[in-house]
């Protein structure tokens, strides 16, 4: 059966409760700001709960955001759309929309009522859950971001190859001087050593510390005594 004309849309959607005004001028050129907004706004009058994301910024968060939308509504209510369409965000798209305002409209007036309760399917059979789809697409918008800076630090390396070619060959084609490697590597040598030697520095300070650290334990504790003593005496003198 054919489609409802445009005009249904707005009766449609104006009937429904949405708080704009719609008309066919919002539609003669791309409008994916509308036609996002107002899916976004039939699926929360579908199920108020729905956790589909709004945000639209990118072009990857626009495809993102069809299919999570198309999904919600093939499995909810069984309304089958074209992505591709909705995409279009012109004529097209509202061709599509029509789909889902004429499901919730036609509940609404079997209802009689203001608003579209409509049931709920069994959960278990049709739960939507883009939990896991979100944090996969944080994961992968990382990965593209750090992609592309590794991407620009590859790119300014391999500009450099050019000049660090002449210089690697240069070094592997240099004959090996014995007597300037023997050197390099009593340099590394001593070095070492001396590192070796501040360590043992360091330890023999931490035993001169310790011993005297139990000399004046001791003596605190010689003076501790006398310091008892004297109180028993004056005690016992009382």
């Amino acid at each position: 059966p054919a489609l409802p004309h445009f005009s249904d849309f707005t009766e449609m959607m104006r009937a429904l409760g949405y708080p704009r005004l719609i008309s066919m001028e919002n539609f003669h050129t791309p409008n994916f700001m509308l036609v996002s907004e107002v899916l976004l706004w039939l699926v929360k009058r579908y199920e108020p709960q729905s956790d589909i994301p709004g945000d639209v910024e990118t072009e990857q968060d626009r495809v993102f955001f069809i299919k999570a939308v198309a999904q919600f509504m093939a499995t909810k209510a069984h309304i089958k759309l074209n992505t591709k369409k909705l995409y279009q965000a012109d004529g097209y798209a509202v061709k599509e929309l029509l789909k889902v305002t004429s499901v919730l409209y036609g509940a609404m007036n079997t209802q009689g009522g203001e608003r579209a309760d409509l049931p709920e399917e069994d959960s278990s059979k049709f739960k939507f859950d883009l939990g896991s789809k979100i944090a996969d697409l944080k994961a992968a918008r990382q990965l593209a971001s750090e992609i592309t800076s590794k991407g620009a630090v590859l790119y300014d390396l391999l500009g450099k190859e050019v000049e660090l070619r002449e210089a690697r060959t240069e070094s592997i084609a240099r004959p090996l001087e014995i007597n300037e490697a023997e050197k390099v590597m009593k340099i590394a040598i001593n070095s070492v050593l001396e590192e070796v030697q501040k360590t043992k520095d360091m330890l023999n300070n931490v035993a001169l510390d310790e011993a005297n650290l139990e000399a004046k334990i001791e003596k605190r504790k010689l003076e501790l005594e006398r310091s008892q003593k004297r109180l028993q005496t004056l005690q016992s003198v009382r």
